[in-house]
């Protein structure tokens, strides 16, 4: 997988896609306490991060967001895990997060990006995502751990 490194600083804050400064144990605690990210374990966070390209955002040391794509780096990619501290919510970090996303020069020449959302959908049209697929059927295996 490339790492073409991206940081970036806005209203005193750092956007980074260095993995080395991912606070695995904060973004574990923000994930165990969504609707979506109940039942992950360090280990398959720490996996997960090792095999996306991550995005986090940070005042000095303390994780605020955190998003990860995980791709072809041709084809596809897929959104997920975008979540922003529950203190740090309203400041505009994850638009920030899928501005830097949807800008990122690996992603930049996907055919598309997918992701799934509950409750964020205002955000992501935002950026030109859209709930109407092309004429295709959404389809999925899912296996119980």
């Amino acid at each position: 997988m490339r790492d073409e490194l991206i940081e970036g600083e806005r209203n005193g804050l750092l956007l980074s896609t260095d993995r080395s400064r991912i606070d695995v144990g904060a973004v574990l605690d923000m994930l165990l306490a969504s609707h979506w990210g109940g039942a992950m374990t360090r280990d398959q966070l720490e996996r997960a991060i090792e095999n996306s390209i991550c995005f986090g955002v940070y005042d000095g040391q303390r994780q605020l967001g955190f998003a990860r794509v995980v791709t072809d780096l041709a084809t596809y990619g897929y959104l997920t895990d975008v979540i922003v501290a529950e203190s740090a919510r309203g400041r505009g970090i994850g638009s920030w997060m899928v501005e830097v996303i949807v800008g990122h020069p690996d992603l930049a020449g996907l055919r598309r990006i997918a992701l799934l959302t509950r409750d964020a959908r205002a955000l992501y049209e935002r950026f030109g995502f859209t709930t109407e697929p092309p004429k295709s059927v959404y389809m999925e295996l899912r296996t119980r751990r």
